[in-house]
């Protein structure tokens, strides 16, 4: 009878867990990115690390010398039957400056990138066709600078990096810098925001 039930659980969790996609985005520092998205409704996961670099194992202090190639990006876990990826791409282009070179504010190098890594064909062509959408409409002076990219392996950061912003929102960088971009975002997208 318990490996009955083990079975059901198990197919259940399994079953429920094959509704989730994946969505790797780099945006700046990650801490700013995560912090968005973790509020998202539909969102299950936001998880801070480092991707798109030739470098295997990397560190922060090993990405932010420059060596890596890798971008600080955020893998989001999330409900495709609650958000889509176009939505998700959506609240990628409109939190960050997709016109600036290995920059974010006064956080500068390579590691700051605005990239999109793609999982699938479908995100391949839904982030080619909203860049190209955007850079038509005039929205910015600049044209976008936004890599496209084929997802290959997301290395997780450390873990002082996970949630920094939840358990650090005293700190002067999320003070000065996070806290009101996530404000003007609760403003911009509050019908995305997860219900307290």
């Amino acid at each position: 009878m318990n490996s009955l039930i083990s079975i059901i659980l198990f197919t259940f969790l399994n079953f429920y867990n094959m509704n989730y996609k994946t969505a790797t985005f780099g945006s700046g520092c990650f801490w700013c990115t995560e912090a968005i998205f973790e509020i998202v409704e539909g969102v299950k996961t936001v998880k801070s690390g480092y991707s798109g670099g030739n470098y295997t194992n990397p560190t922060y202090k090993l990405v932010t010398s420059g060596i890596t190639n890798h971008a600080e990006v955020v893998q989001i876990e999330y409900d495709p039957n609650i958000i889509s990826y176009a939505e998700l791409l959506e609240i990628f282009w409109k939190t960050h400056d997709p016109t600036t070179i290995n920059r974010q504010g006064n956080d500068v190098g390579t590691q700051y990138r605005s990239i999109i890594l793609y999982h699938n064909e479908e995100q391949k062509n839904l982030a080619n066709e909203y860049k190209i959408k955007l850079d038509k409409s005039g929205a910015y002076d600049k044209p976008l600078v936004t890599q496209i990219e084929k997802f290959d392996k997301f290395f997780l950061a450390e873990d002082y990096h996970q949630d920094y912003y939840s358990l650090n929102s005293n700190q002067p960088y999320c003070s000065f810098v996070i806290k009101p971009k996530l404000e003007k975002f609760k403003k911009v997208f509050n019908s995305k925001l997860k219900k307290l």
